[in-house]
């Protein structure tokens, strides 16, 4: 199964996971799985790029599979050069891809959205 996670994670979280990693190489061990992390500095920062107009069309566009943005557009009743800068946003973002067909989908089976406030995280 595919996963994106996104998650507010602090820049020294980056060097510590990698630090991390490296120690488990050095041992020998294999690292495990990993899946697509997609990390903000602030919840601000993530809501942000996340709105929720692009929570609603990921959720939209991983239900109906690849698709047109055209379709897409008229699937959620908006704006079809709205749509196309938030599917635009959310290329940049690696949440979307288009196919070879030019369809736009969704490639993360899941997708996690990890907000913790007032605490350190570790990766």
């Amino acid at each position: 199964m595919s996963k994106a996670i996104i998650e507010i994670t602090r820049p020294h979280a980056y060097l510590a996971a990698a630090r991390a990693a490296a120690r488990c190489l050095d041992a020998g061990e294999t690292l495990p799985e990993v899946d697509y992390h997609l990390g903000f500095e602030t919840a601000a920062q993530l809501f942000g790029e996340l709105t929720p107009a692009r929570m609603a069309l990921l959720e939209g566009l991983q239900q109906m599979g690849p698709t047109s943005i055209y379709s897409l557009a008229k699937q959620l009743g908006r704006n079809y050069s709205n749509v196309h800068a938030d599917v635009t946003k959310l290329i940049e973002h690696d949440l979307i891809q288009k196919d070879t067909a030019g369809k736009v989908l969704v490639p993360w089976d899941e997708i996690q959205i990890r907000v913790t406030l007032g605490a350190e995280q570790v990766a």
